[in-house]
């Protein structure tokens, strides 16, 4: 399922989204501006690699900043067009809206928030990986349980590809989004029972779903406050 549009009407100009999706974008250019050594030398330094983390903490090669930095800079980094542009469009779709409702500010010091907390999850459950984890995916996991907390009514007209036949249909932003975290979940269920994943890199579910459930909680905290201005 691919979403093309969320159809509740915005009241605002998403100034942060649109720049979140410019430097991710700058990045990326850069990334593919260097040659195919110098690109693999900035993520291995940039990206989250665990491993690192375990040097560190046994005084070796690593300091804690070399390791613990990435939490926030590998958000910044892409593999390639498809992924830094899915990542993108998910963001356009469901963080403009976000940010509609936390204001820009807010929805800046959110998206980096839960950035770093997915990216700590991954860590975790890929404890001691020499594997890259890069992408904006975490933080924009999080964008999304932000928006089912906000927004759970809300539709979201979708194309879905059936075989050869490929239509569109507005499907409610709970039922999207949950069937979306559903997928992560079993998903990163799955990479626990093969004990050679941590080592063969691929998508970091475990980062999506510690993204979203740290969006889920720091949506269903400011949610009060967010009626409050609405209403009063």
């Amino acid at each position: 399922m691919i979403p093309l549009k969320d159809m509740t009407p915005r009241r605002s100009v998403p100034v942060m989204t649109l720049l979140l999706i410019a430097a991710n974008l700058i990045v990326f250019l850069h990334q593919i501006s260097l040659s195919p050594a110098q690109a693999d030398a900035f993520v291995r330094l940039y990206g989250l690699v665990p491993a690192k983390l375990n040097l560190a903490m046994a005084g070796r090669h690593y300091s804690f900043a070399d390791a613990l930095i990435p939490l926030f800079t590998c958000m910044f980094l892409h593999g390639g067009w498809l992924h830094i542009i899915g990542n993108m469009w998910f963001l356009w779709i469901f963080g403009a809206k976000v940010e509609d409702r936390m204001g820009a500010v807010i929805y800046l010091i959110f998206y980096l928030v839960c950035g770093i907390a997915s990216g700590a999850t991954q860590l975790i459950f890929s404890w001691g990986s020499s594997i890259p984890s890069i992408g904006a995916s975490g933080a924009i996991s999080a964008v999304l349980g932000a928006y089912v907390v906000f927004f759970p009514s809300s539709r979201i007209l979708t194309l879905i590809p059936l075989f050869i036949i490929w239509f569109t249909w507005q499907i409610p932003a709970i039922v999207f989004i949950g069937l979306w975290f559903l997928v992560q979940f079993v998903s990163g269920i799955g990479s626990l029972n093969n004990p050679r994943a941590a080592n063969l890199g691929g998508v970091a579910w475990w980062a999506h779903v510690g993204g979203f459930l740290m969006g889920m909680l720091l949506a269903r905290l400011m949610k009060p406050i967010g009626q409050r201005k609405i209403y009063e």
